[in-house]
């Protein structure tokens, strides 16, 4: 599907500044980002709440205003628009489920809050991604794969079961003992 020209025009007037330009453009797509976040937690096995989604949203929204519209301003016109936000929408929010996800495995409370952007959050979460992989290596082999695929990449159950030759019931109960696990030795060190 090619750019229509009603969605030429409101790009037009997002990265022309026009008022009232970005309150429209959010009232055209905030439903599709509902429904990219929506599906991609479906497809992740990602419980979804309310909260959730009203975060997500507004990372999708907030990464969209970035540097004066810098990914609207890269876009070509080579797709629809709408297909064009769901590639990029659905990449910002596949980024921030494993970013929860390992913030989970780390154990912080609070992982539902998205941290501010800055260069100390980058260095964190390599920090944080360092700690766990350290922590992982004190994991039974397939308790560990599992965890990392879950936690760091963002596998769903079924897509971890079929790799790894393992019932999807059970990939449940192993995250649980392996964060149990993680948590005593983050005490014990």
């Amino acid at each position: 599907m090619a750019l229509t020209e009603i969605d030429r025009h409101l790009l037009s007037r997002c990265l022309t500044n026009q008022g009232g330009a970005w309150r429209d453009f959010v009232d055209r797509f905030l439903g599709l980002f509902v429904h990219v976040i929506n599906h991609t937690a479906h497809a992740r096995s990602v419980p979804v709440t309310s909260d959730l989604v009203d975060d997500l949203c507004a990372e999708v929204l907030l990464r969209l205003l970035e540097n004066d519209y810098a990914i609207l301003r890269r876009f070509r016109g080579q797709s629809s628009l709408a297909t064009y936000l769901t590639v990029v929408s659905r990449r910002i929010v596949v980024k921030e489920m494993a970013q929860r996800r390992m913030a989970e495995a780390m154990g912080h409370v609070n992982s539902h809050v998205a941290e501010p952007a800055s260069n100390d959050h980058h260095e964190r979460r390599i920090e944080n991604r360092d700690e766990v992989e350290r922590l992982l290596a004190g994991l039974p082999p397939q308790e560990a794969e599992i965890v990392r695929r879950y936690h760091l990449q963002g596998e769903s159950y079924r897509d971890i079961s079929r790799d790894l030759g393992v019932p999807e019931n059970s990939i449940g109960p192993a995250l649980s003992r392996a964060r149990a696990q993680l948590k005593e030795r983050k005490v014990r060190s």
